[in-house]
């Protein structure tokens, strides 16, 4: 049971995704990004909130390369870097295997710097993330973005792509199924691509490694028995849902909770914290037995410790 659930206020809306620095003058710091396009730095002492840099875009997963630079999934712009420093921004990439990014979302890094990002839909951007939570298009993909800047899709078919982390051997890599309420794992060794855990108890968003090891998932929102039926509807059904008035489409459900696997897919922690402070975890960093959560329309990241399970 977590005691203590720590609310960090920022001055937007919506951050989706936490990463902690590990080097030099970001060490302990803690990085988000806001619906303004803002990119803000945590102090690690959590009294200091600072914009560092702006992308002009919906910045989504974020992940620190070798450099200590920020890679950043823009919904609308598609991969990125930013300096932490100077908050200067560099377009990485607005396409892969010559098609371009609908709804960049995600991403891990590799040791030999291979970027391992999701693509959620070939149909449906973060303004319609609805239509392709319950059309389940299948058009989600995993892109593997090379040192040299090749792109190449790996995984096509994937229902609503999102989190993306590599095992600690990187001998595969986890993609999260938010339709799905699944984590698929892509094998680099040829084998058949199989689920690290299917048959949430929710929705999946963001996914990463944390410093324990594990593999930590949140759940946006817990199984919806209204949108499992209309999943598995007719296209006509499917397709109208989002058209209704939005007092009558369905929600997510309040809750705040993450769950940690290892890389066999053994349920390590599975935390669900009631409050009222806080909801819609979308983003989960553990490191050093801490554990930030963002989320997709919270204007603030969460922290609890490990120790207080």
């Amino acid at each position: 049971m977590v005691s203590t659930l720590e609310v960090v206020p920022l001055p937007a809306d919506g951050a989706e995704d936490v990463v902690v620095g590990t080097r030099g003058r970001d060490e302990g710091a803690v990085f988000t990004g806001t619906e303004d396009g803002s990119i803000w730095r945590i102090s690690p002492d959590r009294r200091g909130i600072a914009r560092t840099a702006h992308t002009g875009g919906r910045p989504l997963g974020l992940e620190l390369d070798a450099d200590g630079r920020l890679l950043v999934c823009d919904a609308r712009r598609g991969v990125l870097r930013v300096d932490t420093g100077t908050g200067a921004v560099e377009t990485v990439t607005a396409t892969a295997a010559g098609r371009p990014l609908v709804f960049c979302n995600n991403a891990a890094i590799a040791a030999d710097g291979t970027v391992w990002f999701s693509d959620s839909s070939a149909h449906h951007g973060i303004d319609r993330w609805k239509d392709e939570m319950v059309q389940v298009t299948r058009t989600g993909r995993l892109v593997r973005l090379d040192p040299d800047g090749t792109t190449t899709t790996v995984v096509t078919g994937l229902s609503f792509a999102n989190g993306v982390a590599l095992s600690a051997d990187e001998r595969f890599v986890a993609v999260a199924e938010t339709a799905g309420r699944s984590v698929v794992r892509h094998w680099l060794d040829g084998r058949p691509d199989d689920h690290l855990v299917a048959d949430l108890p929710g929705y999946p968003d963001n996914i990463a490694r944390g410093s324990d090891g594990l593999i930590w998932v949140t759940i946006a929102s817990p199984t919806d028995p209204v949108v499992e039926r209309i999943q598995r509807g007719p296209g006509w059904l499917r397709r109208s849902v989002t058209k209704i008035p939005e007092p009558l489409q369905p929600k997510p459900r309040r809750t705040v909770r993450v769950q940690a696997y290892d890389d066999a897919g053994r349920l390590v922690h599975d935390v669900d914290i009631a409050t009222p402070a806080y909801h819609m975890v979308t983003g989960v960093r553990e490191h050093d037995g801490a554990v930030w959560l963002g989320s997709l329309h919270e204007p603030a990241v969460a922290v609890f410790d490990i120790a207080g399970l």
